[in-house]
C-alpha cells in the first residue's frame, strides 16, 4: 500500500506540482505563528509543549483520518489519503525549478544571474561568489533540498507505514523541519519572535528527528555513487561540517561524485517569507573552514548531481516495490 501511494504521488507532482502560494503551506504558516504566540512564554518546558502541539496537532490529525477512512471506507480510500499527503510533503518539483534556472544561466555563462538566483532561493549575498563557488553552493543546496523533500520524507514515511501508521511518518518529518526553520527567521522579521528556548527545542527535535533520514540519504548516494570515496568522505570531513546530519549528506554527496564541497558559508540576508515557497524560509547555509576533498566544483558536476539523485530514487523505489511484493506473496 505504501509503495502505490508514494508511487502515485510522485507521478502527480511531476505532472502537475504544488504551487509555492498555497493555501496548505499559508495555512502551516499561521498554524506555526499561533501557537508560538499563544504558548511561547519563554522557557524550556513552555517551548517543548508548542513544539508538540505545532508538530503533534498535523501528525495525528493525519494519522486519525487515515485510520478512518481504512475502517470506514476501505483501504483504497486510506491509499489516496496517503498519496494526498506525500503530494504535499515530497516531490522534486518543489524546489528543482531553482536548480534547473541555474543551471541554465550557468551553462550559459551569465555568472552574475546565476548569483542573483542563488541569492533569491537562499536568502543569501552571492554577489562576490566566484564561478566555482557558485556551482558549490548550487549542488549542496540542491542535494540538501532533494533530501528534505524527498529522501527524508520517504524515510519517515515508510518506517511508520511500516507499523500501520499511515503518512504521519510524513508529516512529522516535513513539520519539524518547517516549524524548526520558519521560527528561527519568525525572529528575524516579526514583532512576535519566537523565544530561545522554543527554537532552540525546534531545532533540537529536528536534529533528532533528522538523524536517521540523513544517514539513509548519504548511504543512498554511496550507493549508486563512487562507493568508497564517499564512505572515506563521510568518515573524514563530515565532522568538520557545523551542522552534523547535513554535513554528512554533504560530505557523501562530495567523494560520490568525487568534487570538493564545503567551505566559506554565506551571509544570509533577512527577508519576509510571505512571497517564497514553503521550502525557501531562511533556510541556512552550510560550510565550516575544512573542506571534502576532490575537484574543483564545475557546471558539468550538477549533471552529476542529477544522475546522482535520480538513480537513488530509483533504488529506494525498487526497493520499497521488491518489500511490498514480498509482503503481498507471503
Amino acid at each position: 500500500m505504501s509503495f502505490f501511494a508514494i508511487l502515485f504521488a510522485l507521478l502527480v507532482e511531476q505532472v502537475r506540482p504544488l504551487a509555492p502560494s498555497n493555501p496548505i503551506y499559508a495555512g502551516m504558516r499561521a498554524w506555526a505563528r499561533w501557537v508560538s504566540q499563544n504558548f511561547d512564554a519563554g522557557r524550556s518546558h513552555h517551548g517543548w509543549v508548542a513544539w508538540g502541539l505545532a508538530v503533534g496537532v498535523p501528525t495525528l490529525g493525519a494519522l486519525a483520518i487515515h485510520w478512518s477512512l481504512g475502517n470506514l471506507l476501505g483501504w483504497p480510500f486510506a491509499v489516496l489519503w496517503n498519496a494526498a499527503l506525500l503530494y504535499v510533503t515530497l516531490g522534486f518539483r518543489q524546489f528543482s525549478h531553482h536548480f534547473t534556472d541555474l543551471r541554465d544561466a550557468l551553462d550559459a555563462g551569465e555568472e552574475s544571474r546565476a548569483r542573483e538566483l542563488l541569492a533569491r532561493w537562499q536568502q543569501v549575498d552571492a554577489s562576490e561568489l566566484p564561478r566555482s563557488e557558485i556551482v558549490r553552493h548550487v549542488i549542496e543546496h540542491s542535494v540538501l533540498a532533494a533530501h528534505r523533500h524527498v529522501f527524508g520524507v520517504l524515510a519517515w514515511f515508510s518506517v511508520l507505514a511500516a507499523f500501520g501508521l499511515g503518512p504521519a511518518g510524513a508529516v512529522l518529518y516535513r513539520s519539524s523541519e518547517f516549524v524548526a526553520r520558519y521560527w528561527r527567521h519568525q525572529t528575524s522579521v516579526s514583532r512576535h519572535p519566537a523565544s530561545e528556548a522554543l527554537q532552540t527545542a525546534a531545532s533540537d527535535a529536528w536534529n533528532v528527528i533528522d538523524w536517521l533520514p540523513a544517514r539513509v540519504t548519504a548511504l543512498g548516494f554511496a550507493v549508486v555513487g563512487s562507493f568508497e570515496e564517499a564512505i572515506d568522505s563521510w568518515r573524514n570531513y563530515a565532522q568538520r561540517f557545523p551542522d552534523g546530519n547535513d554535513g554528512l549528506i554533504v560530505a557523501a554527496t562530495a567523494g560520490a561524485i568525487n568534487v570538493r564541497l564545503g567551505g566559506e558559508a554565506l551571509k544570509t540576508v533577512v527577508t519576509s517569507p510571505d512571497g517564497d515557497s514553503e521550502g525557501d524560509i531562511g533556510q541556512r547555509t552550510t560550510g565550516p573552514a575544512g573542506a571534502a576533498s576532490g575537484r574543483e566544483p564545475e557546471p558539468a558536476h550538477l549533471a552529476q548531481v542529477v544522475g546522482l539523485v535520480w538513480r537513488s530514487v530509483v533504488m529506494w523505489v525498487v526497493l520499497l516495490a521488491l518489500l511490498t511484493l514480498a509482503r503481498l506473496l507471503g
